[in-house]
Formats: structure tokens, C-alpha cells, sequence
């Protein structure tokens, strides 16, 4: 019995072969015949186009898995997709035992996130296509990685748009409430039934080692959440602030702290503009700062007001910077893009006063692959600079 198939419009062929999966609800030609999960699609003149998940709900309606029409989609499919995913990791063993295993789109598996969290996987489920295939993909992860437990934190808001509930739950084993990941030899607990994300922020491991190698002096962690900038901090820095509105995130980093024997770590619950302009009136300096806000920019509407946020705080975190203190900054605003994020500490360098040096710009670690005909694979963007004073 032949498969459903999808016609898509001729600009919809177009988006497909530059090299981007998604296809819109505008640029559907013809609607498959079928409930949602893998479905194939073709172009107006019927040319074959390979496979996608079908989401009938959603505004992305079709998202290309596979380019082969001929290549089924099944178990085995499954199994080499993530097989293949899991292998990419593998130069990362050696450092943590916590890493992203599935970056959606980035690894050809779109709507689909798995973390590892030492023994235990937590999974996003984020398109009624793959929600429709879990129990595939729940078997196939236990035959790969065996793990003690597999967790869904389906709570993402995403999933409204495709028609589905939100819920954590447990797919398989056990997860305990924390997990104790080692990071370059600091350790922290992960939360991944309540915390942020799946648990933890994977995407930073890279950036708070670098940063750790410039720590001295006094240090200052702003949108500290659990410390983990400040950890590594303090590795080298003599003292290390570490400033959240949260207290109960606070006290995680407490804890996490005492986990790595440091002694040097305080924390200030506040707002971090609040906090970075009453420190800045009292004259304090700080050799090393870092600065991760969470997303200011939830949408495309919100983009003028977080491009303020982003210049307020990164001016008043350059002017806390002592003569050779190092900055680093980021932003994790998919709708604020590099170009935007660079003009935005551009500008807060020339009102800073200060001699801002650029001494590197990073993006997404390995394990959080960007395609770059793909841009909605990409939104972590950093910037490390030095006062030149």
C-alpha cells in the first residue's frame, strides 16, 4: 500500500532545497492523507523529495527527515539516525558526564532533543510527528545506551502549537530528582524533573572553561542560576559573587559549591540591573565578569525591548570591569542574532568610556550542532572581551 504524500508549492520545493526542512502551512499544496508522523512529499510536478514528519496541526506542518524516497522510515531508520547522533558526542566522554546526545534539527532529527545526564536521559518530545513514534524512539535509546531511566520534560510551550499536553514523565526506569554532573572536574547538580531546560545549562560548558582560565582577582557571576560560571570561577579567582533573583536557585549554587570545596562563593539574590548599577555607584571593580541572561527576546515583537536590555546590562557590566578585567557576555535570543548582539556591545563599549578588546567570539559546543542553512538550530552567541585600560 503506497505511503501518504504531501505536494508542497513550488517555493516550498525551493526552502527544501536550499537546504532548510521545514515547510509551512502556506507552502502546502496538497495535505497527505494520514494521522501525524512520517509522511513522503514531493514537488508540484510530483518529483520525489525524500520524507518528513507530518504535523497536521501545526503551522509547521511538514519538517524533511530523509532525502532517499526509497529509505524506509522504521526501527532501523531510528536506530542509525541516533546511533550516528550519539557518535558525534563521543569526544566529550573524556570531559563530562552530562551532554546534549540530540540537537533537533542540527543532527537531522527535528523536534526532538535528548539529553544525558551521567546514566540517565532526558527527552523532549516537540512535534505531534514524533510524539506519534516515541515508543520507537524509547526503544531504540534503551538498546543503545542502556540507560538507568529515561525522563520526558515535555513541558515546553512549543508543543501547544502542535496540539499536545504538557507533562513530565518517566518513559522508562528511573530519574532521581538530582544528578551530580562532573564538568571538567567541577561538579554541580542537575535538577531534571524541575530545573531549567532538561535539568541543567549543557550549552555553556565550553564557555565557562574558557573563562575559568582568565579568573583571578574578584569575580562576579550575574544570572548566576546554580553557579555554574561562579564554580568554575572560582577555580582561580580569589573571591566570586554570584547574583540571581532566585534564592532558590541561590541555594542550589550554595550547595553546589560545598559539593567542590569552595569557600570563596557568595551570593546576592537581586536583579541584575538593580545590582550591576548599585555596584557601579559604589566604585566597586571586578577583574572578571560574566554575563548570561536568560532569552530577552521571547519573539520577534520583543526584539527592540531586549536589544535595550542587552546594551544596559553589558554598560553597566563594563563599567564594573577593572583596567585588564575580562568580560564575557552572552545571549541566548534565538530572534537576536549575532550581527544584532555585536552592534548592541558595540554600542555599550563607545558609551562605556572604556577601550573594549575583543578577544574571542563563540557559539554553540559540539554537542549543540548549528546548521548553518538552518538558523533556527543556532542561538547561542558570546562574546569575550577585555578592558584595555
Amino acid at each position: 500500500m503506497p505511503s501518504p504524500t504531501a505536494i508542497v508549492t513550488v517555493r516550498g520545493a525551493k526552502r527544501l532545497a536550499a537546504g532548510h526542512p521545514w515547510v509551512f502551512r502556506s507552502d502546502l499544496a496538497t495535505a497527505p492523507d494520514a494521522v501525524a508522523g512520517p509522511v513522503r512529499i514531493a514537488d508540484p510536478r510530483g518529483h520525489a523529495l525524500g520524507w518528513a514528519w507530518w504535523s497536521p496541526v501545526s503551522e509547521i506542518v511538514l519538517r524533511r527527515v530523509e532525502r532517499d524516497p526509497d529509505i524506509a522510515i522504521n526501527r532501523a531508520w531510528w536506530r542509525a539516525r541516533l546511533a550516528h547522533a550519539i557518535e558525534r558526542r563521543s569526544p566529550l566522554a573524556a570531559l563530562t558526564n552530562a551532554c546534549r546526545l540530540v540537537h533537533g534539527e542540527g543532527d537531522g532529527l527535528p523536534a526532538l532533543v535528548v539529553d544525558r545526564y551521567d546514566c540517565w536521559l532526558v527527552v523532549q518530545v516537540l512535534s505531534a510527528a514524533v510524539e506519534a513514534q516515541r515508543a520507537v524512539v524509547v526503544d531504540v535509546l534503551l538498546e543503545l545506551l542502556a540507560p538507568a531511566g529515561i525522563l520526558a520534560r515535555n513541558d515546553a510551550p512549543v508543543r501547544a502549537r502542535e496540539g499536545l499536553p504538557k507533562a513530565v514523565e518517566l518513559l522508562a526506569g528511573a530519574v532521581p530528582e538530582e544528578i551530580q554532573v562532573n564538568e571538567h572536574g567541577v561538579v554541580y547538580l542537575a535538577a531534571p524533573w524541575t530545573g531549567q531546560k532538561t535539568g541543567a545549562f549543557l550549552d555553556q560548558r565550553e564557555n565557562r572553561v574558557m573563562l575559568r582560565a582568565y579568573a583571578r582577582g574578584r569575580a562576579l557571576d550575574v544570572f548566576s542560576y546554580h553557579g555554574s560560571f561562579a564554580l568554575h570561577l572560582a577555580r582561580g579567582a580569589e573571591s566570586v559573587t554570584a547574583v540571581d533573583a532566585s534564592a532558590h536557585a541561590l541555594e542550589r549554587a550554595r550547595v553546589n559549591a560545598a559539593r567542590n570545596g569552595i569557600a570563596t562563593l557568595s551570593c546576592v539574590e537581586a536583579d541584575a540591573f538593580d545590582f550591576l548599577r548599585d555596584a557601579a555607584a559604589r566604585g566597586e571593580r571586578y577583574d572578571v565578569i560574566a554575563l548570561d541572561p536568560p532569552a530577552l527576546a521571547k519573539n520577534r515583537g520583543s526584539i527592540a525591548g531586549a536589544l535595550r536590555g542587552y546594551k544596559e546590562l553589558n554598560l553597566r557590566a563594563m563599567r564594573l570591569l577593572a583596567p585588564g578585567g575580562v568580560l564575557f557576555t552572552a545571549s541566548c535570543s534565538y530572534h537576536v542574532t549575532k550581527p544584532m548582539f555585536l552592534d548592541v556591545v558595540r554600542e555599550a563599549a563607545a558609551d562605556s568610556q572604556r577601550p573594549m578588546i575583543l578577544r574571542a567570539l563563540t557559539g554553540q559546543p559540539l554537542d549543540h550542532p548549528e546548521v548553518v542553512t538552518i538558523p533556527e538550530t543556532g542561538y547561542l552567541k558570546g562574546v569575550l572581551l577585555e578592558n584595555g585600560d
